[in-house]
Parts: C-alpha cells; sequence; structure tokens
C-alpha cells in the first residue's frame, strides 16, 4: 500500500513539473516567430518534449499508483499538481499571493483526508464491449479539438482544456481498470490499452492547443478538475472503488478542499504570473 502512495506523489511532482516545461516550448514556439496555432513549429522545441516525456513519467508512476489505490485517490493528488506549477513559477520568477498560498494548504489538508479515506485495492473489471466504448470515446473528444482549434474566444480555451480532462480521465479509467497479460505482446488485443494511447495522444495535443491560448496554471486548472471530478465519478459508482468505513464524511471534505485549493492556486498564480516580454518586429524602431 505505501508503494502506492510513493507512486501517486512521484506522478504528481512529475505532472506538475512537466506541464511548466510543456508551456515554455509553446511560448517559445510564438517568441521565435512561429504560429501561435502551428503545432508543427513544436517540433523544434525541445523543451516541449522535455515536459511530454517527464508528463509520460508521471503517467506511468499513475498508471502504476491506480493498480493499487482507487482513482478518486489518485486522480485527486494529479490535480493537486497544479500547486506544483505554481511553486515551480515562483522560482522562475512569478509571484504567488498569499490566497494562493493558502490555497496550496487547503489543497494539502484535502489530500491528506482522502488519502487517510481510501481503501487500497484492485478495480472491477469492465465488460469488453465498455472497453471498446472506451477506445471510441477519442472520436467526440477530438471533435471538442477541431471545433475549438478555429474559434479564438475565451470558451474554446474552456473547450479544450475541458476535452483534455475528459481524454485523461479515460486514460485514467483505462489505466486502472487495464489488465496486463503475461506476454506483453498481448497489450496490442486489450481495448483497454488502445484507449490509454488514443485517448493520451488527444489529450495531449488538446492540452498544448489550449496552452496556446490560455494561462498554464487556467488550462491545468479546468484540465485536471474535469479529469479529478468524472473518473472518481466513474471509479465510485462503476469500478468498486471504496472508502473506509466511517471515513465517507472525510473523504467528501477532502475531495472538495483538493480541488478547491487547486483552483484557488491555479486562479491566483495566474493573476499574480510574471509575463513574458513580447518580441519587438523586425525593422521597427524607437
Amino acid at each position: 500500500m505505501a508503494l502506492g502512495y510513493v507512486l501517486a506523489v512521484l506522478a504528481t511532482l512529475a505532472s506538475g513539473s512537466g506541464s511548466i516545461l510543456e508551456s515554455m516550448g509553446v511560448r517559445r514556439v510564438a517568441a521565435h516567430g512561429g504560429s501561435s496555432l502551428d503545432l508543427i513549429a513544436l517540433w523544434r522545441q525541445w523543451l516541449y518534449f522535455l515536459g511530454l516525456g517527464v508528463n509520460l513519467l508521471g503517467f506511468a508512476f499513475a498508471s502504476a499508483a491506480l493498480h493499487r489505490l482507487p482513482l478518486f485517490l489518485v486522480q485527486s493528488m494529479l490535480a493537486f499538481s497544479v500547486g506544483v506549477t505554481a511553486m515551480i513559477s515562483t522560482f522562475m520568477g512569478a509571484r504567488l499571493r498569499a490566497p494562493g498560498w493558502g490555497g496550496l494548504v487547503v489543497g494539502a489538508t484535502g489530500l491528506v483526508l482522502l488519502g487517510v479515506s481510501a481503501e487500497p485495492g484492485p478495480a472491477q473489471a469492465l465488460p469488453s464491449h465498455w472497453r471498446w466504448i472506451l477506445v471510441a470515446s477519442v472520436i467526440p473528444v477530438a471533435a471538442i479539438g477541431v471545433y475549438a482549434r478555429r474559434h479564438n474566444h475565451v470558451w474554446a480555451t474552456v473547450a479544450l482544456a475541458f476535452g483534455s480532462g475528459v481524454a485523461y480521465s479515460v486514460v485514467g479509467i483505462s489505466a486502472r481498470t487495464l489488465h496486463v497479460p503475461d506476454a506483453v505482446w498481448q497489450l496490442v488485443l486489450e481495448p483497454a490499452a488502445w484507449s490509454i494511447v488514443l485517448n493520451g495522444l488527444t489529450a495531449a495535443v488538446l492540452f498544448a492547443l489550449a496552452l496556446q491560448k490560455g494561462g498554464p496554471t487556467d488550462v491545468t486548472a479546468i484540465m485536471f478538475t474535469t479529469n479529478t471530478a468524472l473518473s472518481s465519478f466513474v471509479g465510485l459508482v462503476y469500478l468498486d472503488d471504496h472508502i473506509r468505513d466511517g471515513y465517507v464524511t472525510a473523504a467528501t471534505i477532502g475531495f472538495v478542499l483538493a480541488i478547491a485549493g487547486a483552483i484557488a492556486v491555479a486562479h491566483y498564480s495566474a493573476n499574480t504570473r510574471q509575463k513574458e516580454p513580447t518580441p519587438e518586429p523586425a525593422g521597427v524602431r524607437v
């Protein structure tokens, strides 16, 4: 059981730091003259791919943790990685106001309550047709990305972040229910494995598009809140995730505090983060 908690903590740290690196890579594309809507330009940014690699490492940690701990705990910890993002940002020059630090304390308190409330154990297996439905869910989520990419209003950012959260929640559900066969090659026959790959790629693309339109903490907050709420609901209702006897109230309070803390940190760090200077157009002299 202790290993599950360690893996969840490592996943949280990797997710928060990976988001910062991805954001730096995306913003460098615009700063160096690339179109803010041109994902092809990201191929020139090693920081983005470093961040993506760190996030993939975090996903590996989270997947291992999900085989031991319920979705509502692991996903809540991943949601609170926005606190890791905010703290790293402060070391890079951004300022986090006092209410933001308060949000960190509130969120951490919520995670402690969730940690003592969770009942470790494997998930209930999903029927085969439901596992294929998880694979097919990538289609409507990708449609959200296609629509939002063509619009620049504020709701486009929200839609992209929301779609990314939905896709990541499907990844979490698939990882929680994934049956690892004795022969590794047989994973290609497992719908949950395909769901993880397809929804994971879709989530990463939508997250990158959202970062191009909005700040990293805003986007991260929407994405992780959606991810946590949806996957926790599915885990408790359909996957036989359990709360310890007598700890339902503590788990409920902990869940609310964890999400509220993450949102508070995202809000106050977004309002006070240090803006990168806009490059002067070529040929313009003052």
